[in-house]
């Protein structure tokens, strides 16, 4: 890499170099290059610039010991400090005026303490006023005399008996205009409002009349103003440094950033030698996760039972008998996610380190403290929030999830409880060719899922739109008793309904009877598969309907009326309105949560499980471990914590999860609510 003939600042702006040495080289032929470059020490601008730094070290070390003992004996460690910094910059704003057009670094020292002049004199004299303004109020306040304090509190309490008298006579008068017709309700209302708060603002002004008072309120405030003045007057000379720092470039001789790549395997180092320490703290605590939890942890030390990730491949397989493979696999999982966090905090240090090297080279100063906390309160702090709910992610949501994937994978069965090998793909195989105990029932189940899924949500879309239309009619009376009771539905507990519907269709239950005295059709909801699967889809129809209502409900309100007007006038009917109009409209808005509807009820667990278990039974279609009504979901408990075949319910659970992803993507990516305009 070579160098170039000019450097730039943060800014973008452009400069020539002031390195002597380095334009030399730029300008050597090859040959010429080598010589300067085995030579570099006696080279006249090297030679010049060593002698500076010298200079430097010396007079930084000298005004430095003069400054402290000049300040030692100053009280007031802030007005100590700033004094200090005064002091420097006037002794450094004279030595380094000789030498800006020698080195950058000495033209960014010099317009350093010229700024630091600007700002560093009134920040001190801000503070001298602001404590002789205290002393004065706290000298004030000690003279106030008890008799003082009281003959002010009576002249407080006359004039606040006063101000509430002629409070009342106002109020008085209001009421008086008001029952003459003179002004309205709302009119009487505002105007008691703003004369009660008028009373009230000179109330709290009659009582500074005390001198007492007053006098602390001052006191109090010049506190303040004496810590929030230095602050923010800090922040300005801190903001005019970072100014100064950006507009200023650096020039090395470093061509190739090195010290990202010797420091990459120790995070805080690359930064601690880039002289920003505070960011270095940070990594080297990153460093010490990555030394001492992560790379122990998957090796297997502090491991429960398990291995780190050698355990992930083992499954405790020749281990001890108490050993679990389950636990082999999670912590096996969890030093994965460890590593994988090692990794990001790695990358992220290289990174920083590389490109600070990279903009030094170029010209740009690295970021101090103040810039780097700034950055990070702006651009970063999205990523700042949401690194602790990343961090939770990874072991509540991620964990579990990868845990499930891997058991999929596995023999994991009622035989194999305690220790279990990796099986490949034969779980997959099984439910694919519908074999096994537990797979057999798979595609059976499938299609009923789906066809339940598809039938109960459009079955509760339809009963919530149509009624919402109905409520909706300006010829509908008691609109809003009519709201409440279809809103019943979803009001009440679903497990309550549930429950309730499944005595009432039990065999010699209630609706079962009356439909067999009225029709004379013997009812057996419950041991009859087509008759349960009928009353569950019109129970999650009549169940899911109050949400698509309350949906529609408030969609519908918002529509305008001028273009069912404007529809009229073209002639278009009752239908065509609703099919044009509403139902676009309603959709549009809507389709995002119908969506999710559908996604609800594939998984719709409680409705299948509390209505009637999953069945009716049929063991040679179903086996022995679902029912005829069972759903994915509900086979996938059966199949994990009633008989315990964990492997097959976690690759079944894949495999609901893919259905879900693919059913989700597929409405989303069609539905208008999600393109652009």
């Amino acid at each position: 890499m070579a160098y170039s003939k000019t450097i730039k600042d943060s800014v973008g702006r452009e400069y020539p170099r002031k390195n002597q040495y380095i334009i030399d080289l730029i300008n050597a032929s090859p040959s010429d290059r080598k010589k300067l470059e085995s030579n570099r020490k006696n080279h006249p601008y090297i030679k010049k610039l060593d002698e500076f730094l010298e200079k430097e070290k010396n007079f930084l070390t000298k005004i430095e010991n003069e400054a402290k003992n000049r300040f030692k004996d100053v009280q007031d460690k802030k007005i100590a400090y700033l004094q200090e910094r005064e002091f420097k910059a006037n002794k450094k704003l004279d030595f380094y005026k000789d030498y800006v057009d020698l080195s950058y670094e000495a033209q960014f020292n010099y317009n350093l303490a010229e700024r630091e002049l600007r700002h560093i004199p009134d920040m001190i004299k801000n503070d001298e006023n602001l404590k002789k303004q205290l002393k004065f109020k706290e000298q004030k306040l000690a003279n106030i005399t008890q008799k003082e304090t009281d003959e002010a509190k009576k002249i407080i309490q006359q004039k606040t008996e006063e101000r509430n008298n002629q409070l009342q006579a106002e109020l008085i008068e209001l009421n008086k205009k008001y029952s003459e017709g003179l002004i309205s309700k709302k009119a009487l209302t505002t105007e008691q409002k703003i004369r009660k708060r008028s009373a009230k603002e000179d109330i709290t002004a009659f009582s500074y009349i005390d001198k007492k008072k007053a006098t602390q309120e001052d006191i109090k405030n010049i506190k303040h103003h004496l810590n929030i003045d230095y602050k923010s007057k800090m922040n300005v000379l801190n903001s005019d440094i970072s100014d100064v720092r950006r507009k200023t470039p650096i020039e090395v001789e470093k061509k190739h950033p090195i010290l990202s790549y010797l420091t990459f395997p120790i995070p805080g180092l690359g930064q601690l030698l880039n002289k920003q320490y505070v960011k270095a703290l940070l990594f080297f605590i990153g460093t010490l996760f990555i030394y001492f939890v992560a790379i122990p942890y998957a090796l297997g030390f502090g491991n429960y039972q398990g291995e780190g990730i050698s355990g992930l491949i083992s499954l405790a397989e020749g281990g001890k008998r108490l050993d679990k493979s389950i636990i082999f696999m999670i912590e096996g999982i969890i030093s994965i996610f460890l590593l994988l966090i090692s990794i990001f905090i790695y990358y992220i240090s290289f990174v920083d380190v590389y490109k600070v090297e990279k903009k030094e080279i170029e010209g740009v100063r690295r970021n101090v403290w103040f810039e780097t906390k700034e950055a990070i309160l702006t651009d970063g702090f999205p990523y700042l929030v949401i690194s602790p709910a990343s961090i939770a992610i990874i072991f509540i949501v991620l964990v579990p999830i990868f845990t499930t994937i891997l058991i999929s994978f596995t023999n994991y069965d009622p035989n194999n409880q305690a220790k279990f090998t990796w099986s490949g793909l034969q779980n997959y195989k099984l439910l694919a060719l519908g074999q096994g105990v537990a797979g057999k029932a798979f595609w059976p189940i499938v299609l009923w899922t789906l066809i339940w899924t598809f039938a109960s949500t459009t079955l509760a879309i339809a009963i919530g739109f149509i009624l919402s239309l109905i409520a909706n009619q300006e010829r509908i009376k008691f609109k809003g008793l009519f709201r409440t009771i279809y809103l019943l539905p979803w009001a009440v507990p679903a497990f309550i309904t549930i429950m309730f519907f499944s005595q009432m269709f039990a065999k010699g239950g209630p609706i079962t009877e009356m439909i067999n005295k009225i029709f004379g059709i013997a009812l057996d909801v419950k041991n009859n598969t087509f008759q349960t699967r009928l009353v569950l889809i019109l129970l999650q129809g009549w169940l899911g309907s109050a949400y698509v209502f309350l949906l529609s409900t408030g969609i519908l309100q918002g529509i305008p009326s001028d273009l069912y007007e404007a529809a009229e006038i073209d002639g278009a009917t009752g239908f065509k309105k609703t099919w044009r109009i509403t139902i676009p409209l309603v959709l549009f808005q809507t389709a995002p949560l119908l969506i999710g509807q559908y996604t609800f009820n594939f998984n719709n667990f409680s409705i299948i499980h509390l209505f009637n278990g999953g069945g009716p039974f049929n063991p040679s279609v179903y086996g022995n471990v679902a029912g005829s009504t069972d759903l994915l979901i509900s086979y996938i408990y059966k199949l994990t914590i009633t008989s315990n075949y964990q492997a097959l319910g976690a690759a079944v659970t894949i495999v609901i999860s893919l259905i879900i992803m693919f059913f989700s993507w597929l409405g989303f990516r069609n539905t208008k609510a999600f393109k652009g305009n």
